[in-house]
């Protein structure tokens, strides 16, 4: 699944980002594929500018920018390093896209699944017991665009995203709603594994539809226990295709 889906779930601007930004983009994926170890020293300014025929003006913007996501520390003397992974801000939204274009490791799965866990039941708890009647027809409309997406694989993981992100936003919680990153970059790595076959798409709509009408009945408890349900099978089936998790 492409990582221009990602951005287009979060609203990312549509116009062609510049320069730094492309380069940095393409260094970025380069070091969250793992093409360069934690503490190696990545190429110079003027190899990086001859190799994207760019200026070194454009380079060190680039590195700036990845400086700014934890990828990388430039030392004066030294030159530029990798971070290790423990260091990065694993919550920028590019960071999580370009987890996209790489093999996903099922440790990091597994930490995506644990953080939806962790947040989305409740998500779904608030959202019946805050959700105003416009949050509930975004959901109910999310569920309806699941219906109908159910023979596209791409479309299909596009409106189960659309349906997680409208709870996050039911249950009127800014520190929940920022986690919808985690979310769009949990379903859109693991769809390669687990969405392949159009009809799981159509088995899992009715699991979903359970989750809308506990949060459309107000049922908080239902809607919190529907939810661990449907995010445990899902995280059982992405561990099956992995060979299990550690």
């Amino acid at each position: 699944m492409s990582e221009l889906v990602y951005y287009d779930l979060k609203g990312s601007a549509s116009m062609s980002p510049s320069l730094p930004v492309q380069v940095a983009r393409e260094l970025g994926r380069r070091i969250v594929a793992g093409h360069f170890e934690p503490g190696s020293l990545i190429d110079d300014e003027n190899a990086l500018a001859e190799r994207y025929q760019v200026s070194r003006v454009v380079v060190r913007d680039a590195v700036k920018i990845l400086v700014s996501k934890g990828l990388l520390d430039v030392r004066r003397g030294i030159g530029t390093k990798v971070r290790p992974r423990t260091q990065w801000v694993m919550l920028d939204d590019d960071v999580l896209a370009w987890h996209l274009t790489s093999s996903p490791t099922p440790d990091f799965l597994k930490q995506l699944m644990d953080i939806r866990l962790a947040f989305e039941p409740k998500a779904a708890r608030w959202a019946a017991e805050r959700g105003s009647k416009e949050d509930i027809d975004g959901i109910r409309q999310a569920i309806v665009r699941m219906e109908l997406e159910v023979g596209s694989v791409e479309g299909f993981v596009i409106a189960d995203a659309k349906f997680h992100r409208s709870i996050l936003k039911a249950a009127h919680n800014e520190f929940i709603s920022a986690m919808e990153g985690v979310i769009y970059s949990a379903i859109l790595v693991s769809v390669r594994l687990t969405n392949q076959d159009i009809a799981g798409n159509k088995n899992s709509v009715p699991y979903h539809r359970r989750v809308f009408e506990a949060i459309a009945g107000q049922d908080g408890d239902e809607a919190e226990r529907l939810t661990i349900k449907l995010l445990s099978d899902a995280c059982e089936r992405l561990g099956k295709e992995l060979g299990g998790f550690n």
